[in-house]
């Protein structure tokens, strides 16, 4: 079992510790803003994770990667909980990419490795879309 801890600063605020020992700032009210808070950090957390299958699943299919960026949107609930209900992730690639491989390589990412999006998926439909740049010359 992994075990973090979230400790209370003051107002809305507080500090996280990862099983990992990382430390991040957590600011839960959205009008003073001087942190992420917790539901924002889920959306990266979506994009980080698929972001990094990515950079595997296509070095390993020796395309050429040179960058990547992943825009994340999502929709939330109206009502308590006001969970996230609908996502949409655009992906930015930059390179000399096959674009069979990069199609596989997200849907890899979506449908078998990215476990934030296998957890989410159980409250919120997943879209996503890709962009192919060309490789800087």
């Amino acid at each position: 079992m992994q075990t973090g801890t979230v400790k209370w600063i003051g107002e809305e605020k507080f500090v996280a510790i990862g099983p990992s020992g990382h430390a991040l700032a957590l600011d839960s009210d959205r009008k003073s803003n001087t942190a992420p808070g917790p539901m924002e950090l889920l959306l990266l957390a979506l994009g980080a994770c698929t972001a990094t299958d990515i950079v595997i699943i296509l070095e390993k299919k020796r395309q050429k990667l040179e960058a990547l960026e992943v825009l994340c949107s999502g929709e939330r609930a109206p009502k308590p909980p006001v969970v996230w209900t609908k996502f949409e992730l655009v992906y930015r690639l930059r390179g000399q990419l096959d674009d069979a491989a990069v199609k596989h390589a997200i849907q890899l990412s979506e449908e078998k490795y990215c476990s934030v999006a296998a957890m989410l998926r159980k409250t919120a439909a997943i879209t996503w879309r890709y962009e192919i740049l060309p490789a800087r010359s």
